[in-house]
């Protein structure tokens, strides 16, 4: 099979196979309106089996939801068919409207239009818990 590059945009790469398409969902892209190719179970030497998601015309992405959904993803900036920026995810500090509380209590649950916070509790265990209610997200 062969892709072919991209003239501008983004390529997020080593992202964990068959979850590609997990992760635009994520990063709320539409893959009908979005002009990309999405690589699944491709071989990978350091991982075994990758998927790759090539976005042209670079939409906002954000790294730290990235950082969350696939933490090992690497993403190379393209600009005139060469990369010119390459960024490696970290583990976000905080999380808004990405994650939902699951407490039937908790105030974002019961009132319409407040912001599904998150904090991380613990970055060993990847422990995100919620701002208001402290309930541990499910993920």
């Amino acid at each position: 099979m062969e892709v072919t590059s991209i003239t501008n945009g983004i390529i997020i790469d080593h992202v964990p196979a068959g979850t590609a398409l997990t992760v635009l969902q994520y990063l709320h892209i539409d893959p009908a309106t979005a002009k990309l190719a999405l690589i699944m179970n491709a071989d990978s030497n350091r991982y075994g089996c990758k998927d790759i998601i090539k976005i042209e015309d670079e939409q906002d992405v954000d790294l730290d939801v990235l950082g969350f959904v696939a933490r090992q993803a690497t993403v190379d900036i393209v600009r005139g068919g060469r990369i010119v920026a390459k960024h490696q995810p970290n583990l976000p500090d905080h999380l808004v409207n990405v994650i939902t509380c699951v407490n039937p209590r908790c105030v974002t649950t019961t009132e319409p239009g407040i912001s599904q916070r998150f904090h991380l509790a613990h970055s060993e265990r990847h422990e995100y818990r919620c701002d208001y209610c402290d309930e541990e997200a499910k993920l």
